[in-house]
């Protein structure tokens, strides 16, 4: 028995540009640490930066708290936007040990300038200490969320 089969193909292209962006990631644990560990550091180097002045109250503490803060607060805004643009960024990178990597060092560095800051201004009360102060709690703060990110990055890492 004998029978016809037509097969037919087409092809189509599309010219559009579309960008696609994986807003489930915010829904995870990672992504909104990341979201908020990235406003953290805004209002830490807006605070910290506008209040800089190397001639009147500027400090090592002060300048290596800005540094370290800015540092992670692009390197975090990195991970986001790439997790935020690609489905695969985000499952791959979070068993790699970067994410461990970063966010342990991340949250070392973050909480030593922070401290630093913190004994500066509380032995140094000068002309606005109260704004840096905060920024210093905020820190404090941010570093917290990166420990919270680096045990959350051991756990994916070792596949718990």
């Amino acid at each position: 028995m004998s029978h016809t089969v037509t097969i037919r193909t087409q092809t189509v292209t599309s010219s559009s540009s579309t960008i696609v962006v994986n807003t489930g990631y915010l829904k995870t644990w990672s992504g909104i640490l990341k979201l908020l560990q990235l406003a953290l550091g805004i209002i830490c180097v807006g605070i910290v930066g506008h209040q800089y002045n190397k001639y009147i109250y500027g400090s090592d503490a002060q300048l290596f708290f800005f540094l370290i803060t800015t540092t992670f607060m692009i390197g975090t805004f990195i991970l986001l936007l790439s997790c935020l643009t690609s489905f695969s960024t985000a499952s791959i990178l979070a068993k790699t040990i970067h994410e461990l990597l970063y966010h342990s060092i991340a949250f070392g560095l973050l909480l030593a300038a922070s401290l630093t800051l913190m004994v500066h201004v509380s032995n140094n009360k000068r002309y606005n200490y109260e704004l840096i102060l905060g920024a210093s709690i905020c820190g404090i703060v941010n570093a917290a969320l990166y420990l919270m990110s680096t045990i959350i990055a051991l756990r994916t890492y070792r596949g718990m």
